[in-house]
């Protein structure tokens, strides 16, 4: 309980937010690079947390705890840890961060202190909610992570980031007071906040014909009001209207960290607390959600190629992808297992990909003032190397074997099928979404990349000059930082798509221990009969 590796890894970034806070505003230029600096730290030692991690267990590994509040007999604790389905996106976030500020280094030139104090502290906040371990430290990141992405969208976003932040902000709010309620019975109903603690009890109870919350009336509402903080920040159809504005409107950093690891608060979220807290409720709810997850899937990629805005392309895309992700988390049954290891590698699979998309957009966008699609056309004739390393993003985005993409959905869907609570109706439906993605995403390809180039007038698309006069250079050549950025992502995703198995090995022992707690609470008519039940009925004809 002594062990110090993830507090280090929490830190880090709180303590590079100090000089932001406090650096001369004469020299606030050079809070960038230590914004840089302080943030490959924080990977740094994901790493050694990543490389300490012992895979032979499902059990909370590298925990800290400390008494921090005591309110009569509530105690409070400063309780962190990892464990298989937190280890990864912590490495996640870690990893999504310095690319998001390496980019930001030549693109933000306003209030630049205030920018990297708000970068750091998000990150911060986003690892906090990975390994809290109890129910209120967690509420606490929950809630502190929204102000830095609010005024991340509000102070450095585009035209309408106003709306899009306010919009952003209320949508996650209304649905975490619900959570807080939730968290407030359950505090008073166990005496503790500890989630470890109130799991073992939820587990100790399962052989029990008493349900451990008083009744599944009450279970399903506390599952509620979790559920519905989650699933507006995965987020899941229709609680999904926040995030194509907030998307939009963000700058390029912000949409790569909203992307890339914010959603992923949600899903997780989903794994942790609804399906480990509520496993009677979840099997109840699940082939609902299950029809949402599809419809998210459907939806999401059937919008996505109606957009004429290239980046709001890109958001809607994420609501078709996260769809796989929660359709993996509860495919309940005999197929959990693989199902939920799927949805958890699928989480870093899309903050790769996706985030890898948005810094192309707004490498684009860094160049034509524009995210018009039809602005576009010919990319690939005087920017080759940008869009060679595109085209790897694009195909990992659509799930080409070989790349990170194919590997999450394709255990999901693995999943589905042998799921004995949504079964393989789902997995069908959903693969539609498979197919509805490489429509999307090579029609933006061809739009933006193909074709015959097209100089752009300087006046109309950003550029300065008289109407009809064309702009000098409009597709200058990456810079140093743009194209390591970019080159980063590509070699994730390879490694990803070609040597999937580590990873799996992180996350194996604690989805199946998920899984088996899980199958418990499901209806024996759900159930595949067993073998042995075969010759029974045989032998009665």
């Amino acid at each position: 309980m002594n062990d110090w590796l993830v507090t280090t890894v929490l830190f880090l970034p709180l303590i590079g937010m100090i000089p932001a806070v406090f650096w001369p505003r004469a020299r606030e230029n050079q809070i960038k690079w230590i914004a840089l600096i302080f943030s490959l730290l924080t990977f740094g030692a994901s790493l050694i947390l990543l490389f300490s991690f012992d895979t032979t267990t499902a059990a909370l590994q590298h925990e800290h705890l400390m008494e921090w509040l005591s309110f009569g007999n509530f105690k409070i604790s400063y309780y962190v840890a990892v464990d298989g389905l937190s280890i990864l996106l912590v490495l996640l976030t870690a990893f999504i961060m310095p690319l998001a500020i390496l980019f930001s280094l030549y693109h933000v030139k306003e209030r630049v202190r205030l920018y990297y104090a708000f970068m750091l502290l998000l990150e911060f906040a986003m690892i906090g909610v990975f390994v809290a371990q109890d129910l209120f430290l967690f509420y606490v990141f929950w809630e502190v992570s929204l102000v830095p992405m609010y005024f991340i969208v509000g102070i450095w976003g585009s035209e309408e980031r106003i709306y899009a932040a306010v919009k952003f902000f209320l949508y996650t709010m209304a649905g975490s007071i619900l959570m807080l309620l939730a968290i407030l019975w359950m505090g008073n109903h166990f005496g503790t906040f500890n989630v470890h603690e109130i799991i073992l009890k939820v587990q100790a109870a399962a052989a029990s014909p008493s349900n451990i919350y008083g009744s599944a009336t009450v279970e399903a509402l506390l599952f509620l009001g979790f559920f519905a903080a989650f699933a507006v920040k995965v987020p899941i159809w229709p609680l999904h209207s926040w995030l194509p504005d907030a998307h939009v409107q963000a700058p390029t950093a912000g949409s790569v960290i909203l992307a890339g690891v914010l959603l992923k608060l949600g899903t997780y979220g989903l794994v942790r607390f609804c399906l480990g807290l509520f496993p009677q409720a979840s099997v109840t709810f699940a082939p609902i959600i299950g029809v949402l997850a599809v419809i998210g899937i459907i939806y999401g990629a059937w919008v996505s190629y109606a957009q004429t805005d290239v980046k709001k392309l890109v958001a809607y895309s994420s609501i078709s992808h996260l769809g796989f992700v929660v359709l993996g988390i509860f495919a309940l049954g005999a197929g959990h297992a693989t199902g939920l290891s799927g949805a958890t590698l699928q989480m870093v699979n899309h903050g790769i990909s996706t985030g890898g998309l948005f810094l192309m957009v707004g490498m684009l966008y860094e160049r034509r003032h524009t995210k018009a699609i039809n602005a576009f056309g010919g990319v690939w004739k005087v920017l080759p190397i940008f869009s060679g390393l595109a085209l790897v993003i694009t195909l990992s985005s659509m799930g080409l074997p070989g790349l990170n993409g194919f590997v999450g959905e394709f255990t999901i869907l693995l999943g589905a099928f042998g799921s004995t609570v949504l079964g393989p109706g789902f997995a069908a439906a959903a693969t539609v979404g498979v197919i509805l993605a490489a429509v999307y995403l090579l029609y933006m390809w061809n739009k933006v990349f193909m074709g015959e180039y097209r100089a752009p007038e300087a006046h109309g698309h950003g550029g300065h000059g008289e109407p009809g006069e064309v702009a000098a250079n409009p597709y200058p050549p990456l810079t140093w930082n743009e194209t390591l950025a970019l080159v980063v992502v590509v070699i994730a995703a390879i490694i990803i798509g070609l040597f999937p198995k580590p990873f799996f090995n992180y996350m194996d022992k604690s989805s199946g221990d998920v899984a088996a707690q899980l199958q418990r609470y499901i209806p024996a008519q759900t159930v595949q009969a067993a073998p042995e039940q075969a010759p029974a009925n045989t032998g009665g004809k």
